[in-house]
């Protein structure tokens, strides 16, 4: 019955916002969404689902317990320092207005560290950022731009100061110096993705995906990429076999479409 009660509310969920909780991996998905159910006081996922159905709050919350949101600027450094080092000079080279997306961008520590790093070397005026993540919730958080200290624990102190403003216990995003990040929602597994990227970062997220929805994205991901094109991603997410999807490892979790 449990399973049964269960596997209806996958289907629920599925009708009401698109989410294929199947593409997630079972057990991780299950024991977050039981945790929420029991501390929100269902006794059935039907009940959970018939009051989220009435209930636009409750909802948000749910969403909000089903993605994780776990982000800070400039999450391991060293990566970062290659991105900035490395492949952003390459494309700064050819001298053309760069599309950039992060992918899954939680509460925006992604896309403004990108953002920062792009208006240190004169590019963030001539570029497109988009930011996208399933949670409006997230979003909303992402466009306000505060952000508690852990956040910015790893930002380098001369960009603490030139791009924050330290306000009640925490700090506050120049807003206006990032104008140019356009966050929007977007369901990674249902929604079309936008072609001729040069850079895609998605870090963090694929590994609550089952494997084959973890190969679809990849195969999305290479579509969205131009020939040459980067694609960022987390340090638990290596890509193996890279090649069948067009891939080709450039650095330590960065992969190069092939030309």
């Amino acid at each position: 019955m449990e399973d049964k009660d269960f596997t209806l509310f996958m289907e629920n969920v599925k009708s009401l916002t698109a989410i294929d909780l199947t593409q997630y991996k079972e057990a991780q998905m299950k024991r977050r969404l039981t945790t929420f159910r029991m501390k929100k006081g269902f006794a059935t996922f039907r009940e959970l689902y018939a009051a989220m159905s009435s209930d636009k709050g409750l909802l948000n919350e749910f969403l909000d317990r089903m993605t994780i949101n776990v982000s800070e600027f400039f999450r391991n450094p060293n990566r970062w320092d290659a991105l900035q080092h490395k492949f952003l000079p390459e494309m700064l080279k050819q001298g053309k207005r760069l599309k950039c997306w992060s992918a899954a961008c939680s509460t925006g520590e992604e896309p403004y560290t990108l953002a920062m790093i792009l208006s240190e070397n004169n590019a963030l005026a001539s570029a497109s950022l988009l930011a996208t993540d399933l949670d409006e919730g997230v979003l909303a958080k992402a466009r306000e731009g505060f952000y508690s200290e852990r956040s910015v624990r790893e930002v380098p102190a001369p960009l603490l100061d030139k791009y924050f403003v330290k306000e009640n216990g925490g700090y506050r995003l120049i807003r206006d110096r990032f104008r140019t990040v356009e966050f929007r929602r977007h369901n990674l597994l249902e929604d079309r993705f936008e072609p001729d990227f040069d850079l895609i970062i998605c870090r963090n997220v694929m590994i609550y995906f089952t494997e084959e929805a973890k190969q679809l994205l990849y195969r999305k991901f290479s579509d969205a990429l131009k020939p040459g094109g980067i694609l960022f991603v987390g340090s638990t997410e290596q890509i193996f076999s890279p090649g069948k999807f067009g891939l080709e490892p450039a650095d330590t979790f960065f992969y190069r479409k092939k030309l």
